[in-house]
């Protein structure tokens, strides 16, 4: 059964956009299922960079289908915007599908997601602002949009007067803003149906009959594990289920159909936004890891916050992912440090504890325990096999492989599509 699930292991931001095109050219279909655009991949080929946010990555490999599946929540305007750069740039972007049935961020979610986290004051979460959070609490309150109302006037007409009704009464009562008028956001919306409607297909129906037919389907989840809304480092998360899980409610596919799950895995750690970190660094090293990797959000803008690896929330992601394989990522930026810490447990009120606490108390209490492993100095960059790594980075690969509890099958040692080392095949 060719279906395979790729998903960060850690807080996001983990390299998936690479590991992504890098399959790209061996399947036929690459499927967003969650989140909106509040993920960010960074793809280079050759000597081209592209920032994705809405896209899946595969839209960058010719032959290969993209889709958004029904989990996603879509910005009409940004997915547009998106489409028309990567045109100008010389990309097919024709092949692109849209579930009918994914929700439709409005303008009133993203005037409701900034205005409630600025009243939140120090307990904000650090949201990115752009609607997120209110679509998916819309779409569970029952008074979502979804892509195929754009095709009937008096629907959506409906849908978006049971919404602001609500809604209206929030921002002029308690926040002090201007109501929303029910007519300007129907326009608005119903301006994007003819842009929307070649991409619009039933993408549940599609999918599963191209696995009927033995085609491979990638499924890519934006964020990462710890910022799952069930099993991530709540309420310091997103608002959905990046994790393998959501692959199969969030794009309509089984879960006797996924054959394989691949965790993104960074060889430090970051976050982005607020919430617990137990390996974050505030020293120079922290700055040295932002400054190489060149650690700032693609998305957001905002500098990421810098970690040790954390060995803890690698074993917890395999635990709850059911991952098969890692793939290892920016192994290069560890280049340059005589010894490098790894996280393998926590402290906590004086105990020690190998596995993540499920207690949001004792999570934010963690300290970290380290193991110190032997650095390398040598340039790793054109290694093309795990013989060519420095003794070092081998057995720093392999000390992470053995914690995280599942094999490394390609290794990160450039931002480059061919600056990788794939050890065994994902396919």
């Amino acid at each position: 059964m060719p279906a395979l699930v790729l998903l960060g292991a850690q807080w996001g931001d983990e390299g998936k956009g690479k590991a992504t095109d890098l399959l790209g050219g061996s399947v036929d279909y690459v499927v967003r299922y969650q989140g909106g655009n509040n993920a960010g991949h960074t793809v280079v080929v050759g000597d081209q960079k592209y920032a994705l946010h809405l896209l899946p990555s595969g839209i960058l490999s010719p032959g290969c289908t993209p889709v958004i599946g029904n989990g996603v929540v879509v910005d009409p305007s940004v997915l547009l915007s998106e489409l028309s750069g990567l045109n100008e740039r010389g990309v097919d972007t024709s092949k692109l599908l849209i579930s009918g049935n994914a929700h439709i961020i409005t303008p009133y979610n993203v005037t409701v997601d900034k205005v409630t986290e600025r009243f939140l004051g120090k307990r904000k979460i650090g949201t990115t602002g752009r609607g997120i959070g209110p679509t998916y609490a819309d779409k569970i309150n029952r008074v979502g949009i979804r892509v195929q109302d754009l095709y009937d006037e008096s629907i959506l007409t409906q849908k978006v007067e049971a919404a602001l009704d609500v809604k209206n009464q929030m921002l002029t009562k308690l926040y002090n803003r201007r109501a929303i008028a029910v007519g300007q956001v129907v326009e608005e919306l119903l301006d994007y149906a003819d842009k929307l409607a070649p991409y619009v297909a039933d993408t549940v129906l599609v999918l599963n009959e191209a696995l009927e037919q033995d085609k491979v389907v990638l499924f890519e989840g934006g964020q990462g594990t710890l910022l799952d809304i069930d099993h991530g480092t709540y309420p310091f998360v997103t608002s959905s289920n990046p994790t393998a899980g959501g692959a199969c409610t969030g794009a309509g596919v089984g879960p006797t159909k996924i054959s394989r799950v691949i965790g993104i895995l960074k060889a430090y750690t970051t976050r982005v936004g607020a919430g617990p970190f137990p390996t974050e660094l505030f020293d120079e090293d922290g700055e040295a890891l932002r400054r190489i990797g060149g650690e700032r959000g693609v998305t957001t803008g905002r500098d990421r916050r810098c970690g040790w690896f954390d060995a803890v929330i690698a074993r917890y992601a395999t635990r709850v992912n059911g991952l098969t394989d890692f793939f290892l990522t920016k192994l290069d930026v560890l280049t340059g440090w005589e010894q490098i810490p790894v996280c393998v447990a926590y402290e906590i009120d004086g105990r020690r504890v190998e596995e993540l606490p499920y207690s949001q108390t004792d999570f934010h209490h963690a300290k970290p325990v380290y193991e110190m492993l032997p650095g390398w100095s040598e340039d790793i960059s054109k290694a093309k096999s795990f013989p060519d790594l420095p003794k070092n980075a081998q057995a720093y690969v392999k000390a992470l492989e053995e914690m995280s509890g599942a094999p490394i099958s390609a290794i990160g040692v450039g931002p480059g599509r061919d600056e990788t080392i794939e050890i065994n095949s994902f396919l």
